[in-house]
């Protein structure tokens, strides 16, 4: 049963976004002021219409004066709003930029285990549809929001200021208002959780359809996916249509404490003229005031599912940006007693990995017992069947899993104190799934080492025997690979990351099964690939076929988590053990 990655309380959004807001200071203020500005001035033209009431009354004639007071303030209320919008998409893109950073950054370092519980349509969504959900909310309604809540506030101020007494019967309104959000958000809040979690699986869904396409036309199992995809398809429909119906029922009721609160003020003023205790002006100006709140009042409480689905998106978001980064893990710490813990590792150390247990979360023990030494420059296989732990055993020497009860130290300097980023540099990975990224074939080699001139690039595709293929591209070095470019075969895009591995150069290679995905046609090609990349390297093969563990120094062959047999291949051999009779079954 798949899990969810974690979503964020209320208060641990609130902390995160309102910690992003402190970082930016002076536009956070900027925003603010324009906003209010734009809300004050709003508040000119009933004011002035209700000051020119009076004077017609009185038989003054200002019409000429307060129209153009009006016209002023509505000139500098539209400039003030629209600075202010922009002011404030400014200050929330760049807030949901660095969001978007951080939960990028994590998402990219999460542990493949981690993936494989969750799979990749929940993270998809949250980077995808939940970012999109939280921009559109910052640029669209989020400046306008605030704007009519600074309306609303400042609105009745400027309502009470004209007289307490119409303030009051204004406030006639507010237990209609109340009662339909009491009955609305219980209700609401519930549906835009599962709706955004029902949207994760449904990509969840469309993203395992569509990456095992292949395999779905050749079972011919088409319909039972499409129709994975439909059921999950119609549970986001039926939420999104059970949001609406509440939406619409909670619309009706903001519509009747508004006739309330309306005809309240016009009663009020109706008998404060009468008995002289307010002007018509003043009556007139507290009813066109009231009768402005109904657009903010309304734009609140009717965008509320709008800000419900961004909180939603963004407690998802948060959540992730929450995860503890890979490069400075909890309790990674260097030990006080270890004279090397701060130190270079010594390049001529190699690698020890000892694990005592590792198992996921809570999950059953993978490994256990297992001692894995790589003396500088050595070669060695791991050997087993599907689910002996080798490619666990490889993650964890690689630095890419922290043993659960373990240490993994390269020259004797445990990874855990030697840091991500000098453990990426001296510990390289590559696995059967490779990614050719699009762009220029220059470009994705230059990951492994930016600027490095195109000789050396060259150098690097010789060494790994890719210079055949290489030949017939079109552009050379500057030829657009990968999507929308020239596709590259398993066999090449293995190749590439190879000489990925030689640009890079580090001390430490892991291959888990790396030359998988070549196929047997090319599987010797790749082999030789693999070996010229690593000549010289302490190396370590997951090996997929066992002519690989045939050319190792040493084979470590595992079984249900635990070493159960190592040695030279010619020594294993001559045991006639576990290695002999694998051997045997896949020579035939």
């Amino acid at each position: 049963m798949r899990t969810l990655l974690p979503t964020a309380t209320a208060r641990e959004t609130w902390v995160a976004i309102r910690a992003e807001f402190a970082r930016l200071p002076g536009l956070s203020a900027g925003a603010a002021a324009l906003l209010v500005a734009a809300a004050v001035s709003g508040l000119v033209a009933p004011w002035a219409l209700g000051r020119l009431v009076d004077d017609v009354i009185a038989g003054e004639d200002t019409v000429g004066y307060w129209a153009g007071v009006i016209a002023v303030a509505a000139v500098a209320g539209g400039i003030l709003t629209a600075a202010g919008a922009a002011v404030s998409a400014r200050l929330g893109e760049t807030v949901l930029a660095r969001l978007r950073e951080r939960v990028m950054d994590r998402a990219l370092h999460l542990p493949s285990a981690t993936l494989e519980r969750t799979g990749t349509g929940d993270l998809i969504a949250r980077t995808g549809d939940d970012a999109t959900v939280v921009a559109s909310a910052i640029t669209g309604g989020g400046p306008l929001l605030v704007g009519a809540m600074l309306s609303v506030v400042l609105t009745a101020g400027g309502l009470f200021a004209l007289d307490w007494r119409l303030g009051l019967a204004g406030l006639a309104a507010a237990p209609g208002y109340a009662l339909a959000l009491r009955w609305y958000l219980p209700r609401s809040a519930p549906y835009y959780a599962r709706e955004r979690v029902a949207s994760g699986e449904r990509a969840q869904a469309l993203a395992g359809a569509l990456r095992g396409a292949a395999t779905v036309r050749a079972y011919r199992i088409e319909k039972t996916h499409v129709a994975h995809v439909a059921a999950r398809s119609a549970t986001t429909r039926d939420l999104a249509l059970d949001v609406f119906r509440i939406y619409t029922r909670f619309a009706s009721r903001m519509n009747r404490a508004e006739l309330i609160g309306l005809s309240a003020v016009l009663i009020a003023g109706f008998l404060l003229v009468r008995d002289g205790m307010t002007t018509v002006g003043a009556a007139t100006a507290a009813a066109l005031y009231f009768h402005r709140l109904f657009n903010p009042i309304g734009l609140l409480l009717l965008e509320s599912d709008t800000v419900l689905q961004a909180g939603a998106s963004l407690s998802r978001l948060v959540g992730v940006a929450m995860l503890p980064s890979t490069g400075n893990p909890a309790g990674a710490h260097p030990t006080s007693g270890d004279p090397d813990a701060s130190g270079d590792p010594d390049a001529s150390g190699g690698l020890d990995v000892v694990v005592a247990e590792h198992r996921y979360d809570d999950g059953p023990v993978v490994l256990a017992d297992v001692t894995l030494r790589l003396t500088a420059g050595s070669r060695v296989a791991l050997v087993g069947a599907s689910g002996a732990g080798k490619s666990t055993l490889a993650a964890l020497a690689a630095g890419i899993l922290r043993p659960a009860d373990g240490d993994v130290r390269l020259g004797g300097v445990s990874l855990a104190s030697l840091g991500e980023a000098r453990t990426r540099q001296r510990i390289a990975l590559i696995s059967q799934e490779v990614h050719v990224f699009a762009g220029p074939l220059r470009d994705d080699l230059l990951l492994a080492r930016p600027g490095t001139g195109d000789d050396e690039l060259l150098a690097a595709l010789e060494v790994v025997g890719a210079t055949g293929w290489y030949g017939g591209l079109p552009g050379g070095l500057d030829t657009h690979v990968g999507e929308g470019g020239h596709r590259l075969t398993a066999a090449q895009a293995q190749q590439l990351a190879l000489a990925r591995l030689v640009l890079a150069d580090p001390e430490v290679a892991v291959l888990d099964e790396a030359t998988a995905e070549a196929g047997s046609s090319g599987a010797r090609d790749l082999e030789r690939a693999a070996a010229a990349a690593t000549a010289g390297r302490t190396t370590l093969i997951v090996a997929h076929r066992l002519t690989q563990a045939a050319t190792a120094d040493r084979v470590l062959v595992l079984d249900q988590g635990r070493v159960v047999e190592e040695g030279s291949p010619e020594d294993l051999l001559r045991a006639g053990g576990r290695y002999a009779t694998l051997w045997a079954a896949w020579s035939g």
